[in-house]
């Protein structure tokens, strides 16, 4: 549940109300529990990382950080689930540049999950992008007051403030999501090869109805996940 007026959900991988030991060690140490490529947090400054893995919306958590997703890296696994038959071995690699027929860069691939047989050839391979949420308005204002009292802060009031902030759906899908699939898309369905997209369940809502084919005429998945809430059992 949202508190009264607070924008942040997520700071450094933990609830804004949580001030357990470990929660409090990771806003400290602005460290990112969710597999970023070094330890610590590297979003917008890294000297000074916007810890906001996810913003309230109506109620509602969404994710707004792109690492995010990679919790358990359950994405990886329900990729290959989609890419390759079961049994397959694989591995991945991490933003992967495409070049287009040109030799120019078409961008960077966020994960290529690539199959290999006994004797390590490459066998195949698929691409999967992950959308988090864009978010309009400040959110660094309140992400900067949270962490300057984040004991007292976690149900600040900051509903009247100037540029809340929210979710941007448009930005996130038409101005982002979309082109980026029109044009790496383009060049992996020349090859054959399919693509993932992981997304925040209120983010896929806003797309336009999408006709559901088979999996094994797809070539496209929509990898689409929620958060929830649980509560820790204490022993």
């Amino acid at each position: 549940m949202n508190p009264t007026g607070q924008p942040l959900a997520e700071v450094f991988g933990y609830l804004v109300t949580d001030h357990t030991d470990a929660a409090q060690r990771y806003r400290s140490r602005r460290l990112c529990p969710f597999n970023n490529k070094v330890p610590n947090c590297t979003k917008d400054k890294a000297q000074n990382p916007l810890g906001v893995c996810s913003i309230y919306h109506e109620g509602t958590p969404v994710i707004t950080c792109p690492i995010r997703f990679r919790q358990d890296w359950l994405i990886l696994d329900d990729a290959a689930n989609f890419f390759f038959e079961q049994g397959t071995q694989w591995t991945s690699l991490m933003e992967v540049r495409l070049n287009d027929a040109y030799g120019k860069s078409a961008g960077n691939i966020d994960v290529v999950l690539v199959a290999y047989d006994e004797r390590g050839r490459v066998t195949d391979f698929g691409a999967l992008e992950i959308q988090a949420v864009y978010i309009s308005g400040n959110i660094r204002e309140p992400f900067d007051y949270y962490m300057a009292d984040p004991h007292n802060r976690a149900s600040m009031g900051w509903s009247q403030k100037a540029n809340y902030p929210h979710p941007d759906y448009l930005s996130s899908s038409r101005k982002r999501l979309l082109p980026q699939l029109v044009y790496k898309g383009g060049i992996l369905h020349s090859w054959k090869k399919k693509i993932a997209v992981a997304l925040h369940k209120s983010l896929f809502a806003t797309l336009p109805p999408l006709k559901p084919v088979a999996k094994d005429k797809a070539e496209i998945a929509w990898l689409i996940y929620d958060l929830e809430l649980k509560k820790r059992v204490r022993s």
